[in-house]
């Protein structure tokens, strides 16, 4: 099996929002595979972000994938205004459905819409085991290494044993690991098997951005060795 490359996606919501458009084009000129954006509404998790709108504008300027991530409480709702929009990426919280088959029907959503890939996420306090049956039906498990919808946390390490377990699996899909990634986590992360890296502040907040993103990437593939992803 051939190994997929380390994705490096940078999560707009640490970019400048006054300069969203410059932000876009400074994060694909430092080599972002994806970029990040996170839908809040305020129910799901406390605050709220961007919407449908905010997405569409975004698809106007990137070149890049749009890997958008709804931390939202209706998301089959919104399956069809994102993939609109320009999803690329479209991945929703498995906390939000109450069971496999209700997780099984957002995700027939996403798909009905048109989105070219669909994740399901999984909060720091949500077992792996409710992610493991859907496997087969999802292109990318999101594991949180912080909580939703807060800023500032520090990154959970025990996390990690969930990427671990779903790797374990023989899962050949997209792992994406997302809250608190850093010089010093990343390197975890891309060993414990995540493929898709999400770092805002450690890469929008870095004198220099390309240079960040590139030491990012070099040492994530150091640390994951001789692992193979399907």
């Amino acid at each position: 099996m051939a190994r997929r490359p380390i994705l490096i996606s940078p999560s707009l919501l640490a970019a400048d929002f006054a300069r969203l458009g410059d932000e876009v084009a400074r994060a694909e000129a430092a080599g972002a595979d994806w970029l990040h954006v996170d839908v809040m509404d305020g129910h799901f998790v406390p605050n709220l972000t961007i919407g449908p709108v905010v997405v569409e504008a975004l698809k106007k300027r990137a070149r890049v994938p749009l890997d958008v991530h709804l931390m939202i409480s209706e998301p089959r709702r919104y399956a069809a205004a994102f993939a609109k929009a320009g999803a690329h990426v479209l991945t929703f919280h498995v906390e939000t459905t109450a069971d496999d088959a209700e997780a099984r029907e957002v995700i027939a959503a996403f798909r009905a819409a048109g989105v070219a890939k669909v994740g399901v996420s999984l909060n720091p306090d949500c077992p792996v085991e409710r992610v493991l049956p859907l496997l087969g039906d999802v292109d990318l498990v999101l594991v949180m290494s912080v909580y939703a919808g807060f800023g500032g946390q520090r990154f959970l390490p025990e996390m990690l044993a969930k990427t671990r377990a779903i790797r374990a699996r023989g899962w050949g899909g997209y792992v994406e690991m997302d809250g608190g990634l850093n010089a010093e986590t990343i390197p975890l992360c891309a060993a414990a098997g995540a493929d898709v890296l999400v770092s805002g502040s450690a890469l929008f907040g870095a004198p220099d951005l390309g240079a960040t993103l590139s030491r990012f990437r070099a040492a994530a593939e150091a640390a994951r060795g001789e692992t193979i992803h399907a």
